[in-house]
């Protein structure tokens, strides 16, 4: 018997040693399958923070928080946000400036107690923020800027973001007296390319030079709308695509006249969308629709009142073409009621992105803010900014009725947490000032946790007047992505089986 002869059994004999095993440790006929994915805490998050202000009389306020998570809250870990390199450039394309430092601009060491920091002027950079162990399930930032005077003047707020490939900003626009700027982030360790295109109401506007945004690493870099297309456009939707790598992406819009505010992405294209949180003073509500598939789109129009759904006089519906922005002004629809609005489908399901730009005030006194679509609550969400004065929670509940429970946290400075629970009757928004911590001196962070019956949805407006200026900032709240969906595995030697 030769050599090779002596393998093959050998190898026969530890195969049938191995099956064997399995044979006999195989599963039995009572055996259930695979078990549900269990929800676990994430172990590390990214936010990103856009560049707030040019404005030497900015004036911006950074608050970050991550809720408690019950067990998560023993795995140490930490969170901080660090200076972003910043392109100083209004066309694509353009060179790197100095770093401004490594140095954390915040760090957080706990969950369930909120910190804060603040920077002035017109030099404070973009920031890339990361955090793992405890202080990631949950994490949420809220940069909150004050420009007391000049072009885009008011509260602009804006809940740092994660980054990522695709986004839809409806209600962005070129028009005369407006400047909005994309702003794209780069949190990773290579260049991010990226493309930016623009729809109007005749469809996809030519714009090349929107083509192959470069972003350093952990950089940042404002764009101009009106230098990626020549004949100005009141209303308009922008898609940013990431071709390679991810960004996090966010809409500044000043306007000469009316103030300004962060535009925030619409979640993703959905046949029924949700933007909550119309103040009940709103003198003038725009609603700006896409719909980006192959089909136009019919929406039914309804505002969530108080009491129950309303039909608005004069638009009842709204006829979204295939590739073109549709554009609606729906005057003080809320009647001196909070609201929110409801877009479903009047026949066939077709996917729409949309957003609301909400003014409040009158003659040179107006101030605006932006509701995008958003997604619902979900488990848990945050917002990380509130002061003792000055903040509206809207809940919402599209279908059923629900009940939520909302925390307040301790303060920055000092304040116990303090706990209510609402309840939303189906088809109405509930608009209240939430729960303030006992004590509170700084600011607080609100966490909206629905606790049973239908899907919610949340927005916070922040209210912050000045010389007669209902200055204010509106911020959606969805899901904060705390938990994960991990499967169960376990070993399965069948598989040497087959």
């Amino acid at each position: 018997m030769n050599r090779t002869t002596v393998s093959l059994i050998a190898v026969a004999a530890a195969l049938a040693a191995v099956t064997g095993f399995a044979s006999v440790n195989a599963p039995d006929g009572g055996d259930d399958g695979p078990k549900a994915a269990k929800r676990l805490p994430v172990e590390r998050t990214s936010l990103l923070c856009p560049e707030p202000s040019t404005s030497d009389l900015a004036e911006t306020s950074y608050t970050a928080f991550t809720p408690s998570s019950g067990g998560a809250d023993s795995g140490g870990g930490k969170a901080e946000l660090l200076p972003a390199p910043k392109v100083l450039t209004d066309a694509p394309q353009g060179g790197k400036d100095k770093a401004k430092g490594t140095k954390p601009f915040l760090s957080q060491k706990a969950p369930g107690k909120p910190v804060a920091a603040e920077e002035s002027g017109a030099d404070a950079p973009a920031l890339v923020g990361s955090a793992d162990g405890a202080l990631a399930p949950g994490w949420a930032v809220q940069q909150t800027t004050t420009v007391s005077a000049g072009a885009g003047r008011g509260v602009q707020g804006a809940n740092c973001t994660a980054p990522d490939t695709d986004f839809w900003f409806p209600g962005a626009s070129t028009a005369k007296g407006r400047d909005d700027y994309i702003h794209l982030t780069n949190p990773d360790d290579s260049a991010a390319v990226v493309d930016v295109e623009l729809y109007g109401r005749d469809g996809a506007l030519k714009a090349d030079v929107g083509k192959s945004i470069q972003i350093q690493p952990r950089s940042s870099v404002p764009v101009l709308l009106s230098t990626l297309t020549g004949k100005p456009q009141t209303n308009l939707t922008m898609h940013v695509v990431a071709r390679s790598g991810r960004v996090a992406a966010a809409v500044h819009s000043s306007d000469d006249k009316l103030g300004g505010d962060w535009l925030p992405a619409s979640t993703d294209p959905t046949s029924r969308l949700v933007l909550p949180g119309i103040p009940e003073d709103a003198t003038s509500v725009r609603l700006v629709a896409f719909a980006p598939g192959a089909d136009d789109a019919d929406l039914k129009v309804r505002l969530a009142s108080p009491t129950g759904p309303i039909t608005p006089a004069g638009h009842e519906t709204l006829h979204v073409k295939s590739g073109m922005t549709a554009a609606v002004d729906l005057g003080d629809v809320t009647k001196g009621e909070a609201g929110s609005l409801l877009l479903t489908p009047t026949e066939k399901d077709v996917p729409v992105v949309a957003a609301l730009r909400v003014t409040r005030g009158k003659g040179d006194k107006q101030e605006t803010a932006f509701i995008p679509a958003t997604a619902p609550v979900g488990a848990r969400a945050t917002a990380a900014d509130n002061r003792a004065k000055g903040s509206t929670l809207s809940l919402v509940a599209p279908g059923k009725t629900a009940r939520v429970k909302v925390t307040a946290s301790p303060g920055t400075e000092a304040g116990d947490p303090v706990t209510k629970t609402y309840t939303v009757k189906g088809g109405t928004t509930l608009s209240a000032a939430p729960p303030v911590p006992s004590g509170l001196k700084g600011s607080y962070a609100l966490t909206v946790e629905p606790q049973s019956g239908g899907p919610v949805h949340a927005a916070r407006t922040l209210e912050l007047p000045e010389n007669g200026i209902p200055m204010f900032t509106i911020q959606t709240l969805p899901d904060d992505r705390g938990t994960v969906s991990v499967p169960e595995a376990k070993q399965d030697l069948e598989v040497l089986q087959k």
